[in-house]
């Protein structure tokens, strides 16, 4: 196995892009199939629910690699483009489930309009120590001032921490996931989509298994039953394992050794579950619910924002880690 990967490193860049392409859309179809037929085996209404819950599980996973690879092939500035939509519609989401006023809508637009592109736009230009600071630092002190002046003090503390939180997850968090394609290795230059991708698969592959576990093994118990009914330990524990050990079998793709690699998926799987967690949380505070038995959202939008909730919070993790680690 190790001198398979040690041949797997040595590969050019385009070779290692083919042989990632069959891999990846080989396990997913493999996953699909797997999903289809628990769907068929399934002989009562759990065990139906649990298929269904494991195949949308799924297409969020080719949602986010599909991303990926549009990413790839439209090349960085494209990239960076189309992480900022996503974090537009994410913005857009989280709003729809936050209390706001109209003393919010200066607040509001200095977020989506000023916010969001200047954020982006210092991840396109390698500003990093500005990039790393400008959301927690000046904007958090400039939305309040926004509200402030719009002479609303009614739910002051409150709405302005939803607007803060929800830039801080959807565009802060987010926007580090492109940054990943700007880091700049030595002797790994003009590669940093295959960081992106480790992290994104890494991630998914977490969360997947964290939710097939969840599903299947009933008797574990949840940590918060109010906020999550699939969210224990154990299922955690294993979705996090099991990414690390996918994230080592994947070094051959990054400029990490096997023990960098290991190291980096146990991070970026445990903040990316643990995010997602938290943002189950932050629904349950918004009144959002699951509709009966068949596992529909009343968000009011499209649930993007369950799609990449574990990228947004693992994406701040992964790249200060790496940028730490590595002093670059």
């Amino acid at each position: 196995m190790s001198e398979f990967l040690k041949y797997l490193r040595a590969l050019s860049a385009g070779e290692q892009i083919g042989a990632l392409f069959l891999i990846v859309f080989g396990l997913l179809s493999l996953a699909t199939m797997l999903g289809v037929a628990l769907s068929i085996k399934a002989t009562d209404e759990a065990q139906s629910t649990s298929a269904e819950r494991f195949k949308r599980q799924l297409q969020t996973s080719w949602v986010m690699v599909t991303v990926f690879w549009m990413a790839w092939i439209a090349g960085t500035f494209v990239s960076v483009l189309l992480f900022g939509a996503l974090s537009f519609f994410a913005l857009r989401e989280f709003i729809t489930l936050s209390h706001t006023r109209r003393g919010d809508h200066r607040s509001l637009i200095l977020a989506f309009f000023v916010v969001l592109p200047v954020q982006y736009s210092l991840v396109g230009a390698r500003y990093f120590d500005l990039f790393t600071v400008f959301v927690p630092v000046y904007v958090f002190f400039a939305i309040p001032v926004m509200s402030a002046i719009a002479n609303d003090p009614e739910r002051f503390l409150e709405r302005n921490a939803n607007i803060q939180w929800g830039i801080m997850v959807c565009v802060y968090g987010l926007s580090h996931a492109p940054a990943l394609l700007r880091l700049d290795f030595p002797g790994f230059e003009d590669r940093g989509a295959f960081l992106l991708f480790f992290l994104v698969f890494v991630v998914q592959s977490c969360m997947l298994i964290q939710a097939y576990v969840a599903r299947n093994y009933r008797s574990l118990k949840p940590v918060a039953p109010r906020i999550s009914a699939s969210f224990s330990w154990g299922s955690a524990w294993a979705g996090v394992i099991c990414g690390g050990l996918i994230g080592t079998l994947l070094y051959w793709i990054t400029p990490f050794k096997p023990g960098q690699a290991l190291g980096m998926s146990l991070i970026a799987c445990a903040a990316g579950s643990f995010g997602h967690f938290v943002m189950k949380a932050l629904k349950k505070d918004a009144g959002v619910h699951f509709w009966g038995n068949e596992g529909r959202l009343v968000t009011g939008a499209v649930g993007l924002l369950d799609r990449i909730a574990a990228i947004c919070f693992a994406a701040p993790v992964f790249f200060h880690s790496v940028r730490w680690y590595f002093n670059i």
